[in-house]
């Protein structure tokens, strides 16, 4: 045999080898999506009324303004059959290469195939004429009120995204190129990375984004010093140990969202914001909460204001013989510290001197981006789910927000993955994405409902421990950092109840970038920038044409802020130092690590 016939040998010897082991992950495949658990069909898609409503209000447009209908149509069709025509044009005449004009760049579409091979040139290109003749049919219904317009063309760009032949195996040259190159097994690394993540979620497709085996919370991430110093059951307390000998007299404590871990202000050192906070010279104590379980149902968003805030604020002023603490809130822990403030105000309550909140929505007029998510067939389905299993899973949360940024967080990490074959990558940011928690099906509806849908604290008040409060009753001293790409707090949204709140003494900053990179944005980057403005007109753009762009990041203006209002100092405190309050565990605690019973 000749060297050639020997390597083909070899590669068909390994092609069937391949092709064996696809054989038997196939058969894992099918075993491992039958143990799938059934949810609620509301929570796969919208209800059939936005189907109903877009329907006719195409009819309706269709009627009222046909030349307008046929206009798009003819623009799509003139476009497409062109490109047909041109492409047809190259292949008589012997000449394999694209039109002059290959279309417009799209990230999805790098490699350089689609524009210099004609066969993917032109699929891309009638995808992409196919993408804009669906929005532009969206755009042009004008019977459809604001709300379902938006929910319209956010479900439809959904569609979009979803068939983009970036995402097909037999039009993506990449997988193509590599299968090839591997004699298949890059298909059969890609199948074990697709039923290894059916296996670990039960049935659900769920992209690994990051390698679960190159992190481990308090060993590479999560490492901050301190001490959990108390404990009940809905969370633990953390006391982080100074680097400082001295601190300011005041002690801060930061509400992290229960939706995620509190490590994400804590990945590594060199951008922990908890780390940060504690060499600027505080006494920092921060909530880690409870992944609960569906015992956990009944628990209510006045449960987590009693026995988490309230009794988190008490317990620091004991364990620091303080009668104040300064207070951050993050996200859906923001919105929680807004109604605390409010209650302790109709209180007498001084306990908390003032308050920051990062990327906070308190009035939920407009829900930006994740408000498609807001609607009564979304949340009917989400009540009728956390009804049957007492908490929300966390894996729908996870996905719902993966969907905000489909061709980051779902179709890209896909294709790696599965059709690349590639191992997920070794990135703290993105294993904390993955790393949810549940929610309790009384706490989660009295969010949806009487905050997000009917928007109460902002409108006529809402009912807290007994008590009604509304959003003018926050009186103390604020500071608000919104982010101005946030896809799930919208800065204008966060601006404009920010504006609303009854203090005094109110402070806006605007960083760059989004919901997570433009909070967690230390200083040694240099990275995003941020705005200040101290006007406060109704007009959101306005207050942003006005305000002095600053390069890098907002926490050094923030820190200052703070420290005008967090005393002289005083000798630091240790975690434990307190005898009513010894350390009950090292940082990070363990219910940051804890699984729920139910998985």
């Amino acid at each position: 045999m000749t060297t050639e016939e020997i390597e083909n040998a070899k590669n068909l010897e390994v092609l069937n080898e391949n092709l064996a082991k696809v054989e038997e992950l196939s058969q894992r495949f099918v075993s491992a999506v039958a143990q799938k658990k059934q949810i609620h069909p509301g929570l796969q898609g919208p209800g059939h009324d936005l189907y109903m409503k877009a329907a006719t209000a195409y009819f309706s447009e269709a009627m009222s303004h046909p030349s307008r209908i046929l206009e798009t149509q003819v623009e799509y069709w003139g476009k497409a059959l062109r490109h047909f025509v041109e492409a047809q044009e190259s292949l008589m005449t012997g000449h394999l290469a694209p039109p002059e004009d290959t279309g417009p760049k799209d990230r999805r579409f790098s490699n350089e195939l689609w524009d210099t091979h004609p066969y993917f040139n032109f699929i891309k290109q009638q995808y992409m004429f196919s993408s804009e003749a669906v929005r532009k049919a969206v755009d042009q219904l004008e019977e459809l009120d604001d709300t379902d317009k938006k929910r319209l063309r956010y479900f439809s760009q959904q569609i979009i995204d979803m068939m983009s032949p970036t995402n097909f195996f037999s039009t993506n040259p990449d997988a193509l190129t590599k299968a090839v190159e591997t004699n298949g097994q890059s298909l059969v690394d890609g199948l074990e990375n697709l039923v290894r993540d059916i296996e670990s979620s039960d049935g659900e497709l769920l992209v690994t984004l990051a390698d679960k085996d190159a992190f481990k919370v308090g060993e590479n991430i999560g490492t901050a010093e301190g001490s959990v110093v108390f404990r009940n059951e809905i969370l633990e307390l953390i006391q982080y140990a100074p680097t400082t000998e001295t601190v300011h007299k005041t002690p801060l404590v930061l509400f992290p969202p229960w939706i995620n871990k509190f490590y994400i202000l804590d990945l590594k050192p060199a951008n922990s914001l908890i780390r940060w906070v504690v060499d600027q010279g505080y006494t920092l104590f921060v909530v880690s909460w409870k992944n609960p379980d569906a015992s956990y149902r009944d628990f209510s968003l006045d449960d987590y204001i009693e026995k988490g805030y309230l009794t988190t604020v008490e317990t620091v002023k004991k364990i620091t013989s303080e009668p104040q603490v300064n207070a951050i809130g993050y996200c859906i822990a923001g919105t929680t510290l807004s109604l605390v403030l409010a209650l302790m105000n109709k209180r007498g309550d001084k306990s908390i001197k003032s308050a920051t909140f990062f990327t906070t929505l308190a009035d939920f007029e407009d829900q930006g981006e994740v408000g498609v998510f807001l609607s009564n067939d979304f949340v009917d389905a989400i009540e009728h789910q956390v009804e049957e299993d007492g908490i929300l899973e966390s894996f729908i949360m996870s996905r719902t927000f993966s969907y905000l940024r489909s061709n980051d967080l779902i179709y890209g990490p896909a294709i790696r993955s599965y059709m690349l074959g590639e191992a997920p990558p070794a990135f703290d940011l993105l294993y904390w994405n993955g790393d949810g928690t549940n929610l309790p099906a009384c706490m989660l509806m009295d969010y949806l409902r009487g905050l997000c849908q009917e928007n109460r604290f902002a409108k006529g008040g809402i009912e807290v421990l007994g008590e009604m409060v509304q959003i003018s009753d926050v009186k103390v001293p604020l500071c608000a950092v919104a982010c101005e790409t946030d896809h799930i707090a919208a800065w204008k949204t966060s601006y404009s109840g920010i504006q609303k709140m009854g203090a005094r003494s109110k402070t806006f900053i605007l960083s760059e970038s989004g919901h997570i990179a433009g909070i967690v944005n230390p200083p040694s980057k240099n990275k995003y920038g941020h705005y200040m403005n101290d006007n406060w007109p109704v007009d959101p753009a306005e207050w942003q044409d006005g305000a002095t762009y600053h390069e890098g990041s907002w926490w050094p203006h923030w820190e200052e802020w703070l420290a005008k209002r967090s005393g002289k100092q005083v000798p630091a405190l240790a975690p434990g130092d307190s005898t009513d309050f010894p350390a009950l565990a090292p940082a990070p605690g363990t219910y940051v690590t804890e699984k729920p019973k139910n998985e």
